[in-house]
């Protein structure tokens, strides 16, 4: 059985789990946190979660994952057939990744671990976020879903990622950065109901409020 390795709070972990489970692909969790100690190493090279285990082998990154996935498991498309719109759902993920989530990465150690950001850093994810979110208004399609009629990887990239872009921005900032796309809380609500999509949250709310009373005990 696949081993998906990493926690339940990492959005690029959600990423890969609720495809897993939007695939119906059998597969169990084995929790790792991101380390540089060799038995990490020998699964992910980076360090990083997630990785998959695959019959005793192992894949990192969650694009290269999902696209596996996609590959060995067919059955449960997460593509379109067509072959630009297969490019179009990965055109709109690493708009998201690399543009939006990315970028809001640098807020998070004030917005969720009791950091601070400097104001030259604060100026200028605000920059590049608004760029970011201009190019995802654009791709973005919301015909129900983020790529068109269809559920796709994009979903699953979205599902995870935009949340965190929303809360990090308006907890800097006092100001949610997707607030202009209108779009976005209703399409996420319609994927929150979706059940890979509930479990999926379920379990980062609880794994987020265990990470929380740990702190909490050890302060």
């Amino acid at each position: 059985m696949l081993k998906l390795g990493g926690f339940a709070v990492s959005n690029y972990y959600n990423k890969v789990k609720v495809a897993l489970l939007e695939k119906g692909v059998p597969f169990e969790e084995e929790f790792r946190m991101t380390s540089q100690e060799s038995e990490m190493l020998q699964r992910s090279p980076m360090g990083k979660v997630p990785y998959l285990g695959v019959g005793g082998q192992h894949l990192c990154e969650s694009q290269v994952i999902c696209e596996y996935l996609e590959d060995q498991y067919p059955q449960t498309p997460l593509y379109p057939k067509d072959a630009l719109e297969r490019a179009r759902v990965r055109e709109l993920i690493t708009v998201m990744e690399l543009h939006l989530e990315l970028v809001a990465r640098r807020l998070y150690p004030q917005a969720f671990f009791g950091g601070t950001a400097s104001d030259e850093t604060k100026t200028q994810v605000e920059k590049d976020l608004a760029k970011g979110v201009r190019a995802f208004k654009q791709l973005a399609r919301f015909s129900p879903f983020v790529a068109g009629a269809s559920l796709s990887l994009a979903d699953c990239a979205a599902g995870v990622h935009l949340p965190l872009v929303s809360m990090a921005s308006k907890i800097v900032y006092g100001r949610d950065a997707l607030e202009d796309c209108l779009q976005v809380k209703p399409y996420l609500k319609m994927l929150n109901e979706r059940p890979a999509f509930k479990k999926m949250n379920d379990d980062r709310k609880a794994a987020t409020e265990a990470m929380a009373a740990a702190r909490a005990k050890k302060a």
